[in-house]
């Protein structure tokens, strides 16, 4: 016999969806396709020959997520390899069912520098800056919908793409001497990785137009009283800051995965559907968790602190 969690799922998959609400919902599923002129097999071949650098991803048994950029010779820059690298650590991130949270970080005391310069020269046309516009927007746009609570750990510079990439956490943590700055328009560009629509989003639209014009620069101070990120850490040291982190974090993931993942995805339906599809989305998602272990264990306990 179905029980009241499949049968909520089941709901989940079978009611009707906009297509907004699938993309949240469902795993795996691109922003663009081909009828957009987006050829992602194409892109794949173009970024795999760029090597250099990796994405690492330590899953802890606490449910907590440690992804690190790492290429610390070019200052945690994007190669093309590890462009490709992020879509998969993302993807296995979307298929990890005990996952509550996750850091991102640079690996040597620096976020990202953005994208590889050498790759972006190679990649020149404009056709080439909108299909890795598209590449990368899709993947950050999974990364920003993972039912995990997010947060970047900012240490040095987070520049240029770097900068955009912790636009899709949830939180953001920076030590005292780290900088955030949007260096696109100094390259003749505007930011590609969606990062100047979700930089609107976090900070307001005037803030960011001044953000991105250049004319207030993200150290740690402004940052924080911008809303830009939600604190400053006491320690620049690598190993203590990504301590701090943790210790940051965990404040919002105690609790059943179930639970906390089912707290995301409710928070990202009422940023992105419109009001009546995220309370569609809200329903459903209590009906996964009504009457299951967690919610019947919280009441039995519930009844013994009443006694």
């Amino acid at each position: 016999m179905e029980s009241q969690q499949e049968m909520a799922a089941s709901l989940l998959k079978t009611s009707s969806m906009s297509l907004r609400t699938k993309l949240l919902h469902q795993t795996g599923l691109s922003l663009y396709n081909t009828s957009h002129g987006f050829h992602e097999e194409e892109v794949k071949k173009k970024l795999q020959q760029f090597p250099g650098g990796s994405i690492d991803l330590q899953k802890e048994d606490n449910g907590i997520g440690i992804l690190t950029l790492n290429n610390p010779s070019k200052r945690n820059a994007f190669s093309g390899v590890m462009m490709l690298q992020l879509l998969e650590r993302v993807t296995e991130l979307e298929n990890w069912t005990e996952g509550k949270g996750l850091i991102v970080r640079g690996a040597k005391n620096t976020f990202s520098s953005g994208s590889d310069l050498h790759a972006v020269k190679a990649l020149g046309t404009p056709e080439d800056g909108v299909a890795l516009c598209m590449f990368m927007q899709n993947t950050l746009t999974r990364l920003m919908r993972l039912p995990l609570i997010s947060v970047a750990l900012i240490q040095g510079w987070a520049l240029g793409g770097g900068a955009e990439f912790v636009t899709a956490c949830d939180f953001r943590l920076m030590t005292r001497e780290s900088e955030i700055r949007f260096v696109h328009k100094e390259m003749g560009i505007i930011p590609s990785w969606g990062g100047a629509t979700r930089l609107a989003d976090i900070i307001g639209s005037k803030q960011a137009l001044k953000v991105l014009s250049g004319a207030l620069k993200l150290d740690s101070k402004l940052a924080l009283s911008l809303g830009m990120v939600d604190e400053v850490l006491q320690s620049s040291d690598e190993a203590e800051s990504l301590k701090e982190a943790q210790e940051w974090l965990s404040q919002f993931t105690q609790g059943p995965p179930e639970v906390i993942r089912a707290l995301k995805k409710t928070v990202s339906s009422g940023k992105e559907l419109c009001f009546e599809e995220a309370l569609q989305t809200e329903r459903d998602l209590v009906g996964t968790l009504w009457g299951g272990p967690a919610n019947l264990e919280a009441i039995a306990r519930k009844g013994k602190f009443c006694k």
